[in-house]
């Protein structure tokens, strides 16, 4: 009995020990000129190499956006500050070499590469401007390094995201309080949509009959949502839109371009992602230092958990959606982190240290 009890044992452990896995992420620090690579083993969270980033040795570039080429070898960064525009920096996995650059417009933030078209589409969130300046976004060959058009959209975009199937972009604008779709094949703005779900029928344009400057110019108020972040469903038939102003996320359904549900957050929710399991939203809330687990088939949250610093950031999804890592910033000159939440049990697993002012993540790779 005791050699059974002990064969067992045995092919447990071994079973356990294959199923382990090593999860590789890239998070942005800011306000250090800085990209660390972190690697989570599944107990602990590695800092493996920390990447100076830019040309300018003696100011901050401000490194904010960053992802991964779909194909996992190379990875993309938006360089926030320049004189006076941004830049899209290439930069080659494993060897992290810098490959090339391009001049963007006025403080590029959020990206992703389409899987359709294998353009790359980065919103010029133009940080500095007024806040009845129109902004774009730049669409880019990312193996030529050539932005080869900008679309107008609204007034201080951030988040931005692509359908899974690469068809579809999307982008929120802070100031002027919408949602925009552009065609990632014709490189057209097709509809807009206001994120407040009580306006929405009321401030829904088609995006054909005039320009969206000309549509932002006529909204006399600034609307209070401010919305920052957009992330599909893994369905590519939802949306979720975080609401930074009116601690809200809504649930958009692209086929009816319309909200069909509303989930109050915490204070100051900032980005968002879903599990490829389609099961969780896991939402950062920025201005209440936590990050909320939200269960979509309930439209419960399930978990609220505080961070280690003031001020929560960004959140990146393991594609086994098992893990949730999250940036928190840090305050003056302490130093950021990226945390690990277990999708799992709802707990914090692990925290790594990073530069100051971490920000934007992006998932590498999963190795056995």
């Amino acid at each position: 009995m005791k050699r059974l009890f002990l064969l067992i044992l045995i092919i447990i452990i071994g079973v356990s020990g294959l199923s382990a896995k090593d999860y590789y992420i890239y998070c942005t620090a800011e306000s250090e000129d800085e990209v660390a690579l972190i690697r989570f083993d599944g107990k602990t969270a590695h800092v493996e190499k920390r990447i100076p980033v830019g040309v300018w040795p003696v100011e901050i570039e401000g490194p904010h956006g960053i992802t991964v080429s779909p194909d996992g070898d190379y990875w993309y960064l938006s360089m926030a500050h320049g004189i006076p525009f941004g830049y899209l920096y290439k930069y080659k996995t494993g060897t992290d070499e810098m490959v090339d650059r391009v001049e963007l417009g006025l403080f590029p933030a959020t990206m992703q590469i389409s899987n359709a078209t294998g353009l790359l589409y980065i919103v010029n969130f133009n940080l500095h401007g007024g806040h009845d300046e129109i902004s774009t976004v730049s669409i880019v060959d990312p193996d030529e390094m050539i932005e080869i058009d900008r679309v107008e959209t609204g007034v201080m975009p951030h988040g931005s995201r692509l359908l899974n199937n690469g068809l579809k972009h999307y982008s929120v604008a802070m100031m002027s309080g919408k949602l925009y779709e552009i065609d990632a094949m014709t490189m057209e703005l097709k509809r807009t949509l206001s994120t407040a779900p009580k306006l929405m029928k009321m401030d829904d344009h088609s995006g054909h009959n005039m320009k969206q400057g000309k549509m932002d110019k006529m909204d006399h108020k600034m609307p209070p949502e401010k919305p920052t972040w957009v992330y599909p469903h893994p369905n590519d038939k939802l949306l979720y839109v975080v609401n930074n102003g009116t601690d809200n996320v809504v649930e958009i359904d692209i086929e009816k371009w319309s909200i069909v549900r509303t989930f109050k957050t915490d204070k100051g929710p900032y980005n968002c992602e879903v599990s490829r399991d389609g099961k969780y939203l896991v939402v950062t809330y920025k201005g209440a230092a936590k990050t909320g687990v939200w269960d979509l088939k309930t439209g419960k949250e399930v978990a609220k958990l505080n961070n280690s610093r003031k001020v929560t950031h960004g959140v990146v999804i393991s594609p086994d959606s098992r893990y949730a890592f999250v940036s928190v910033e840090g305050i003056g000159k302490e130093p950021g982190a990226v945390e690990v939440i277990d999708l799992h049990n709802f707990k914090k697993v692990a925290v790594a240290e990073i530069g100051k002012q971490a920000g934007g993540l992006s998932f590498w790779k999963m190795e056995n």
